[in-house]
C-alpha cells in the first residue's frame, strides 16, 4: 500500500516527466520523421517504470525519515536502471526511437528530480522540524535564597577583570554605581554558551549581569527564557547590545559617498535581512554561529518583553547600550519558528467582534508588537490613528510604505476574500477597540469594517472628533448603504488626488 504523502510525490514526477518529454520533443535529435503521438507512448512506459521502480527503491519515503544521501542514492539507482533499459531493451521493442533519446530523456529527469529533492530536504533543514518548541516551566512565586553578603576583595577583583576583558573601565564604573557588583547576590557573566547560564543555581542571585553581546549570541530567546527561570520574582537582569545605528553610521563614514551605501545596502542584506527569512535563517546561523549580527533597539527590546522581562532604563555607553531590567512575569509561549518575513498578519476586532486576520506589509522592526505599551508610555500615550507620536519602532523602509499606503496593499486580499468592504471604519486592534467608547463599539460592529476609512475625509485631530467622524459615517451607512460608500469613496479619492491626505 502506497504510505500516506507518496501520492503528491508520484505527482510531482508525472510533472517532471512531462516537461522532460517536453524538451525532448523539441530537441535536435527527436526532430526526425517520427510522428509526435510515437514518443508520448514510449515515454508514458518510461514513466511508468520510473514509478515502480521508485516505489522498489523507495525512492517516495517521506523526507522526515530519510537523509539526502538516501534519497540521492535511491534517484541515481532509478535513473541508472532505467537508462541501462534504454539501451539494451528498447531496441528489442517496436518503438520508433533512438535509445540515445529515451536515455537522455530519463536524464533530464533525474536532474529536475535532483533539484526537487534537495529543495525538499532543503526545506526540511530550513525549518528546522525536528527541533522540538521549548518547553516553559510554571512556577509559583519565588524569593531569593541566598544571604545579601559581601564579597571578599579577591572576589570583587576577580570580576574586575572579567568585566574589563569584554568592555571598558568606564563601563565597569558605571556598572558599579547602578549594581551591587560586591554583593553575593550578584552574577556576572561573561561566556556566550548557554551552559555556563544553565550552571547558574535557581533562585540563587536576584541579579544577573550578562556581559555577553547580544549580537553575538546564537538562540537569544532561549538564554533570555533561561535566565528569566533562574531569577527570582522582580529579579534584575542587566544585558548589552550593539546597536544597528551605529554600524550604519560606522560604515556611512568610514567610505566615500555612493559606494558607502552600497556597501551598507549588502551589509544589511546580510545581517538583517537574510537572519529574518524563513528558507536562510537556519543557514546563515549555522554559518555565523549567531555572532555580529545587526540588531535594533526595538528587536532588543522586543526579546525581553516576549521573554518576560520588563525595561526599567537604557544606558548608551560608546558603541553599546546597557539594557536595565527585571522579571516581570513568564515568557509568552515559545514559537519553533519565529521568522519575521515582509508580510504579516494581524488579529483586529470586525464585525459581531469576531476576531480576523488582516494582512500587511511589514513596517517595523522585528518584536515590535510586544514594546507597544512601553512606547505608548515612554512617547505620551497613542495617537487616533492607533500609532505613537514619534514611534522609533517603525523602520526608514517601513515610513516610505506608510507615506503611498504601500503596506496596506494586502489587505485587498482581505477585501477579495470578504472580510472587509472598499469603505468603511478601519478594522481596530483589541487595545485600540477597547480605548472606544462602549455605544460606539457597539455601533462600529454591526457592520464590516472598511478598506478606506471616513476619517480619510475628516482629518480629525482628538480621540472625541474621530469618534464623531466615525459616528457621522456610521449613521448615514445603516439609513443608506450604498449611497453613504459611493459619497465616501469619490470625496476620499478627490482628498488623495489634491494631496489633502495622506497615509497614517
Amino acid at each position: 500500500m502506497v504510505r500516506e504523502g507518496w501520492y503528491r510525490r508520484i505527482t510531482v514526477d508525472l510533472f517532471v516527466w512531462v516537461i522532460a518529454v517536453l524538451l525532448c520533443m523539441f530537441w535536435r535529435w527527436v526532430s526526425e520523421k517520427n510522428e509526435i503521438g510515437s514518443y508520448w507512448s514510449l515515454f508514458a512506459v518510461l514513466a511508468a517504470l520510473w514509478i515502480i521502480l521508485g516505489i522498489i527503491l523507495q525512492l517516495y519515503r517521506p523526507y522526515k525519515e530519510t537523509y539526502l544521501w538516501q534519497s540521492m542514492l535511491s534517484l541515481i539507482a532509478d535513473a541508472g536502471i532505467l537508462i541501462g533499459l534504454c539501451w539494451w531493451v528498447l531496441p528489442q521493442l517496436p518503438f520508433q526511437l533512438s535509445p540515445r533519446v529515451a536515455a537522455w530523456t530519463v536524464l533530464i529527469v533525474g536532474a529536475l528530480e535532483t533539484i526537487v529533492v534537495i529543495a525538499e530536504h532543503y526545506w526540511k533543514y530550513a525549518t528546522n522540524m525536528t527541533v522540538p518548541v521549548m518547553q516553559i516551566e510554571k512556577r509559583k512565586n519565588a524569593k531569593v535564597n541566598r544571604l545579601d553578603e559581601k564579597r571578599s576583595t579577591a572576589s570583587i577583583n576577580s570580576i574586575h577583570q572579567s568585566v574589563l576583558s569584554v568592555t571598558t573601565e568606564a563601563d565597569y564604573y558605571m556598572l558599579r554605581k547602578k549594581v551591587r557588583l560586591d554583593s553575593k547576590q550578584t552574577k556576572v557573566v561573561c561566556d556566550r554558551t548557554q551552559f555556563s547560564i544553565l550552571q547558574i543555581p535557581d533562585y540563587q542571585y536576584l541579579t544577573i549581569v550578562d556581559m555577553t553581546l547580544l549580537n553575538d549570541m546564537r538562540g537569544i530567546n532561549k538564554r533570555l527564557c533561561i535566565i528569566n527561570q533562574k531569577l527570582p520574582d522582580g529579579g534584575r537582569y542587566i544585558c548589552c547590545y550593539r546597536p544597528q545605528e551605529y554600524m550604519k553610521k560606522k560604515i556611512l563614514s568610514r567610505y566615500p559617498k555612493g559606494l558607502n551605501w552600497i556597501i551598507y545596502s549588502f551589509y544589511f542584506l546580510q545581517k538583517r535581512v537574510i537572519p529574518r527569512l524563513l528558507l536562510t535563517s537556519r543557514l546563515y546561523y549555522d554559518v555565523t554561529k549567531g555572532r555580529k549580527r545587526m540588531l535594533s533597539k526595538t528587536e532588543v527590546l522586543g526579546r525581553l518583553y516576549y521573554c518576560g522581562f520588563e525595561v526599567d532604563e537604557i544606558v548608551p555607553m560608546g558603541h553599546i547600550e546597557y539594557v536595565f531590567a527585571h522579571r516581570k512575569s513568564q515568557p509568552y509561549p515559545q514559537e519553533q519558528f519565529k521568522v519575521y518575513g515582509p508580510l504579516i498578519k494581524l488579529p483586529r476586532v470586525c464585525k459581531n467582534k469576531e476576531i480576523r486576520y488582516f494582512y500587511k506589509m511589514r513596517t517595523m522592526h522585528p518584536y515590535a508588537e510586544y514594546i507597544q505599551n512601553y512606547v505608548f508610555d515612554a512617547r505620551g500615550g497613542m495617537d487616533i490613528s492607533d500609532k505613537s507620536n514619534d514611534d522609533w519602532r517603525i523602520t526608514t523602509w517601513g515610513k516610505f510604505l506608510r507615506k503611498y499606503w504601500l503596506d496596506e496593499i494586502p489587505m485587498l486580499f482581505n477585501w477579495f476574500k470578504g472580510d472587509m468592504k472598499l469603505v468603511g471604519v478601519r478594522p481596530l486592534s483589541q487595545g485600540m477597540f477597547d480605548s472606544y467608547p462602549k455605544w460606539l463599539q457597539d455601533k462600529r460592529t454591526q457592520t464590516k469594517p472598511g478598506l478606506i476609512p471616513p476619517f480619510y475625509i475628516d482629518h480629525p485631530d482628538t480621540f472625541d472628533e474621530l469618534f464623531a467622524s466615525e459616528d457621522t459615517y456610521l449613521t448615514e451607512y445603516m439609513q443608506h448603504p450604498r449611497r453613504t460608500d459611493f459619497k465616501y469613496f469619490f470625496r476620499t479619492t478627490h482628498a488623495i488626488l489634491t494631496r489633502k491626505t495622506h497615509s497614517a
